[in-house]
């Protein structure tokens, strides 16, 4: 929870800066961003090949434990294409695009807004990516409070579903206490593939 806060503090504190112009004009030009990508794109590699059960989570990587991730990909697409009626703004892809991040935010916002800048201009662009940021950060947040309530509810999957790709670090206490620790290995294989997921969703998407 401190860390989320601390996310929504630092965006906010952006935007402040942003508005305020504190910062030098060049820092707005897209190269900027597109080398932030690529070191997050790097750092995103690094963290998932020194996780310390890859070999573990490879190992049991299954037909019946794909059906989770799956499940949770094919639901969160289905949801955003559904929600994309009621936005005039923004299209079906450009919808699925921002629910294609799973959770992963600062993944998803930086490349949405790199990879629509050419279309949309930077501003629309930067704006999707706003919209991406927030929304799967209230997801996060969502599975933090509401997994009790999910557990309870809707069975000990219901918490792992809403992580989407924090299940195998950030949410992985709130759903181990929720829905109990023998769901441990699945909420961390859950989270590994879809977090694999989220770059390639969210370009195939952002290019449809």
């Amino acid at each position: 929870m401190k860390s989320s806060l601390a996310i929504i503090g630092c965006f906010l504190l952006g935007c402040l800066a942003g508005y305020a112009q504190w910062l030098p004009q060049s820092l707005g030009e897209g190269r900027w961003s597109t080398a932030l990508l690529f070191l997050l794109m790097g750092l995103v590699g690094m963290s998932i090949g020194s996780n310390p059960r890859l070999k573990e989570i490879v190992r049991n990587i299954g037909l019946r434990s794909l059906l989770v991730p799956l499940s949770t990909i094919g639901g969160t697409l289905i949801a955003t294409a559904l929600a994309s009626l009621l936005l005039s703004r923004w299209s079906v892809a450009e919808c699925m695009a921002v629910g294609s991040g799973m959770g992963y935010y600062s993944l998803s916002s930086l490349l949405i807004a790199d990879l629509k800048a050419a279309e949309l201009g930077v501003q629309s662009a930067a704006a999707l990516g706003t919209v991406a940021l927030m929304s799967n950060l209230l997801r996060e947040l969502f599975t933090f409070l509401g997994a009790p309530w999910l557990a309870r509810t809707f069975g000990p999957l219901a918490p792992i579903h809403a992580g989407g790709a924090t299940t195998m670090d950030s949410t992985l206490p709130a759903i181990v206490a929720a829905s109990g620790p023998s769901w441990a290995l699945t909420a961390i294989l859950h989270g590994f593939l879809t977090d694999l997921s989220v770059p390639f969703l969210v370009t195939f998407f952002c290019k449809w």
